[in-house]
């Protein structure tokens, strides 16, 4: 197994992307630190990692809360002894983002705070672990959007994940000395019930699915496995990289 005898902290862990990595990490051998504001979502998570024959617990954690993130970490090192693997995954993009001209302030903090401080916190207390093991993997989720700017602006959730490269770029500096290694992973359009929401008729559809060379949009696997390689030690000389599975879409001048 890839990931035998190593721990990981996921944050956004009980939906989406973030459980999928959770089923998936552990099946590879990783215990595995759930956390989300969802109780119910996140407990059902770790049920099935443990009916399967994995280790999961579960912290109910608001990642943009210091206080809450600095218990969840002490909570992993307690139950687990080390921490191998910080996978910053929990992020928002909710639909009443849109241009600066547009959006609230409380939007944009709101937005700030899941996708960028989130992975501010949780570096700041997991870090300090990693240094003490000479080793460690950070998997930061930043998004192709970063790379772009687009005629129907996300402008908060865009900035955020732009600050996810800069942060990535950063921590693999100031850490590699250390053995820490920390890299971005840039999903392109994956379908999601969010993202079909967005689609106001099926010619919306393939207006965007016409950008993509391979043809299809992305799933949740298709990011899952590009961490997964990020997180084992086949990536052990790969750092400050940003890495995009978008199916080409970033490569499509029209």
């Amino acid at each position: 197994m890839r990931l035998a005898g190593k721990v990981a902290i996921i944050t956004g862990a009980a939906s989406g992307m973030g459980q999928v990595a959770a089923h998936v990490f552990a099946q590879e051998g990783a215990s595995i630190v759930v956390t989300d504001v969802n109780v119910e979502a996140g407990e059902q998570t770790i049920k099935t990692i443990r009916e399967a024959g994995g280790t999961a617990i579960f912290v109910k954690t608001n990642v943009a809360i210091e206080d809450d993130v600095k218990a969840m970490v002490a909570t992993a090192l307690d139950a687990f002894g080390h921490v191998d693997i910080l996978y910053n995954n929990a992020g928002i993009m909710p639909m009443d983002d849109g241009s600066v001209t547009d959006i609230t302030e409380i939007t944009w903090d709101r937005i700030m705070d899941v996708n960028i401080k989130s992975a501010f916190l949780c570096s700041k207390y997991v870090i300090p672990i990693m240094m003490k093991q000479k080793k460690g993997s950070i998997i930061n989720v930043a998004s192709f959007v970063a790379f772009m700017g687009c005629t129907v602006p996300q402008d908060a959730y865009t900035t955020s994940k732009g600050g996810m490269l800069s942060l990535t770029k950063s921590l693999a500096v100031q850490y590699g000395p250390y053995g820490i290694r920390c890299n971005a992973v840039c999903p392109g359009p994956i379908e999601t019930p969010l993202l079909r929401a967005l689609w106001t008729s099926e010619e919306a559809r393939n207006l965007r699915l016409n950008r993509i060379p391979l043809g299809r949009f992305g799933e949740a696997q298709d990011i899952i496995y590009m961490a997964l390689y990020l997180a084992s030690d086949e990536s052990s000389w790969t750092t400050g990289a940003w890495l995009t599975v978008d199916g080409g879409i970033t490569s499509n001048y029209f």
